[in-house]
């Protein structure tokens, strides 16, 4: 095992923050830092880095407690404005996919589909204060005897509501083209034929598990900014995937790790949870998520100081390739070509498009440092850190 020449804990860096001598500064500000004192030195300076990602989160939702009706309801099928939520989890409780469409929507029948309102808007209006119309049907047991039961409910006034996100805060990701000869739309939005541009969607510098890329500091417990309130790391997301190729600086140049993450609905910004729309394609729900990372030792320093330029990904073909399931690189770029807007494919220059906000990723990154120097937010020291 490699000895570092800098150890710190999270008590010690707890300590730091409950005194307000700690040193935060964001992935990006961390960049410099290194690069100018190098990270043995960087590490001793610094004790958390924060980063930030604000994008598409398909695989999202919401457990809700709507309380009993009178007579009581064992709701067997459930809508919440009129879009289908899992009822199977007991008498009150329901499950809202961010992906699940209103029950009407004439989904891909009229093509492309607009998919204006699905389960990602539910959340979203929730957490806006908004009124949500809840019906739901049922057989008719003994102990709860209606068979029906319809309800104006809000976030405020339903006993539970937890974000349960299955897979967040994807560790890179394709790059899409396409090749075919037709405009195709995909969960990588809109894309014209023969490469007519090249959408993405990661924060790059900024994204959180770019900046601890072996899971070192993340896992199980782990404390983040989700949703614009405190949530926790309580699992790896669905299609973890960490045993993928790397660069020297071990950034995984295709997809790899994700997160399971939880928090408390009721305490979330209309911000930071936005309901959206996929033309063609369907809803989902933009998810605003930061990790704050403890500089532990120079490694998680060296670590946290990647930059665009450093970390990679793969063109993926989705007209042909990816529908067929055919494993295929047609090249590799950086984020740093990719956040210049063009690059070059086939010696000719496409445009960009990134689904990823890295605007709203640096405003997360800020958020989380003006929490943490404030006292307000503490490192939660995960029991067990994610598989590698």
């Amino acid at each position: 095992m490699k000895k570092h020449q800098v150890v710190k804990t999270y008590k010690e860096i707890n300590d730091k923050i409950r005194s307000g001598e700690v040193v935060v500064v964001t992935a990006e500000e961390m960049i410099d830092i290194v690069k100018q004192e190098g990270a043995v030195q960087a590490a001793r300076t610094v004790d958390v880095v924060t980063t930030g990602t604000f994008s598409p989160m398909c695989s999202s939702g919401a457990f809700l407690n709507f309380g009993h009706s009178s007579p009581g309801t064992k709701a067997a099928n459930v809508w919440l404005n009129n879009v289908p939520a899992y009822g199977g989890v007991a008498a009150v409780d329901c499950y809202i996919g961010a992906t699940e469409p209103c029950a009407d929507d004439p989904l891909n029948k009229v093509y492309p589909g607009e998919f204006s309102y699905g389960g990602g808007h539910v959340i979203n209006d929730l957490v806006a204060g908004k009124r949500v119309h809840l019906k739901a049907t049922a057989y008719g047991t003994d102990c709860y005897p209606s068979k029906y039961m319809e309800n104006e409910l809000t976030l405020s006034t339903i006993p539970n509501a937890v974000l349960c996100n299955p897979r967040n805060g994807y560790q890179n990701y394709n790059c899409a083209i396409n090749l075919s000869k037709k405009t195709i739309y995909t969960y990588m939005g809109t894309l014209k034929p023969m490469a007519g541009n090249a959408n993405y969607c990661s924060a790059g510098q900024l994204s959180p598990l770019m900046n601890d890329p072996y899971y070192q500091t993340i896992g199980l417990g782990t404390r983040i900014f989700l949703g614009g309130t405190q949530g926790y790391v309580t699992w790896s997301g669905t299609q973890h995937k960490p045993g993928v190729r790397r660069t020297a600086r071990g950034i995984p140049i295709s997809p790899a790790g994700t997160l399971w993450v939880m928090g408390d609905l009721k305490n979330m910004s209309p911000r930071w949870l936005v309901g959206i729309s996929m033309m063609g394609y369907g809803c989902s729900l933009a998810v605003g998520l930061g990790i704050p990372i403890p500089i532990l030792n120079e490694e998680m320093a060296e670590y946290t100081a990647v930059s665009d330029a450093d970390i990679f990904t793969q063109l993926v073909d989705y007209g042909n390739d990816y529908p067929n399931g055919i494993s295929r690189s047609h090249g590799q770029v950086s984020y740093a070509e990719l956040k210049s807007g063009v690059i070059r494919f086939n010696d000719r220059e496409i445009p960009t498009v990134p689904l990823s906000s890295v605007v709203r990723a640096r405003e997360i990154a800020l958020t989380l440092k003006d929490w943490i120097q404030r006292g307000d937010f503490l490192l939660g020291e995960p029991q067990f850190t994610l598989p590698t």
